[in-house]
């Protein structure tokens, strides 16, 4: 039986999963959550109603589960809301606006024992779910090391919307926390920062460019960049074909490497020794083969197992958390020019 899902919050990417859910075969679209007119008249072309509050909604009682893609101030109340109703609820990324916000949500899905899901959908994409199974497999052997490029331009109207130009709204919050969600994934949890970054292009008061430098937990280091005012086909939007709006370069956007061998992402390019380990060797690349389903759609049939109780969260809303506390620690470091820990946040979650 198809599990009726609500999406509330109608901007471009709560249209993206409401459209999502209509394509999902296991769930079905049964409201809208948003004052604005064009939310409404969204909602009509779908042949669904539009409430104007989460309260409206849970009142209804006509959802099994909920997709909040709101505001990111918006999220830990109406998550809480969600979970007092007992319903379980995706919440898109970031979690909260901070740590706190992050870790009450955490908290009260687990003393409720309603299931939380945050929203980093790259997981569920079935590029990155072969290359999860490669590194598992032992393939790469030992990972050793990590670099991925996040490069876009963002063109000068965007930031018209004053938020975007202050403090918690730079490419390290808005853009750099799906690759920290995608190289934990990958490689294992992070234990250390160190992170610099600069507003020299547009001098606002948020970074516009950023390079981190992360130890995971296994022994692994990283590279990892990020910048919105940088002319480059270098980044996930371009190369992975997820997301129509954006165009397609076939460049690569991350490297991880190992003892064994080394994947290319997103065009899962699998370098090894075919003879001989030494780097004056013959090496060579091998393509995996992948699916190109919708993440977007993959996360949706997720909720609803979630819903039915025959699986756990692919992300918890305690992934979401960690991601969090990595991003105030790239923040914190940037800040105080340290290495920052976060191997004691680990130690407490039980990771």
């Amino acid at each position: 039986m198809k599990k009726r899902i609500g999406v509330v919050g109608v901007g471009l990417i709560g249209q993206r999963h409401a459209e999502a859910v209509r394509n999902s075969s296991t769930g079905i679209l049964s409201a809208l959550v948003d004052l604005n007119p064009a939310a409404v008249a969204f909602a009509k072309t779908l042949g669904v109603p539009c409430f104007n509050t989460l309260d409206q909604l849970l009142h209804a009682d006509i959802v099994d589960g909920v997709v909040l893609s709101t505001p990111n101030e918006f999220h830990v109340a109406q998550a809480l809301a969600c979970i007092k109703a007992r319903l379980p609820v995706l919440v898109e990324k970031p979690l909260a606006v901070d740590l706190a916000g992050a870790k009450s949500i955490v908290e009260a899905s687990e003393l409720a024992g309603v299931p939380v899901l945050t929203g980093h959908h790259r997981r569920h994409n079935p590029l990155i779910s072969r290359a999860k199974e490669l590194i598992k497999e032992g393939t790469l052997g030992q990972i050793t090391a990590v670099q991925a490029t996040t490069w876009f331009y963002k063109p000068d109207d965007y930031f018209d919307t004053g938020w975007r130009t202050q403090p918690g709204a730079g490419p390290v919050y808005l853009n750099l926390i799906h690759d920290i969600d995608m190289l934990r994934h990958l490689c294992g949890e992070v234990i250390q920062v160190q992170a610099m970054e600069s507003n020299a292009i547009r001098g606002h008061a948020v970074e516009d460019t950023a390079v981190i430098l992360l130890r995971f937990a296994g022994g692994a280091l990283g590279t990892l960049s990020v910048s919105d005012c940088t002319v480059s086909p270098w980044s996930w939007e371009f190369s992975s074909r997820e997301n129509p709006a954006f165009p397609v370069t076939n460049e690569l956007c991350c490297q991880i490497g190992g003892t064994r061998g080394s994947l290319a992402i997103p065009d899962l390019s699998l370098w090894q020794y075919p003879h001989k380990v030494g780097w004056m060797e013959p090496i060579s690349a091998l393509k995996q083969p992948f699916g190109m389903h919708d993440p977007l759609v993959r996360q949706i049939d997720q909720l609803v197992s979630v819903i039915k109780g025959e699986q756990s969260p692919l992300v918890t809303a305690l992934d979401g958390m960690i991601n969090q506390e990595i991003i105030e620690a790239v923040k914190a470091s940037a800040a105080e020019h340290r290495i920052v820990d976060v191997s004691a946040g680990l130690a407490a979650h039980q990771i």
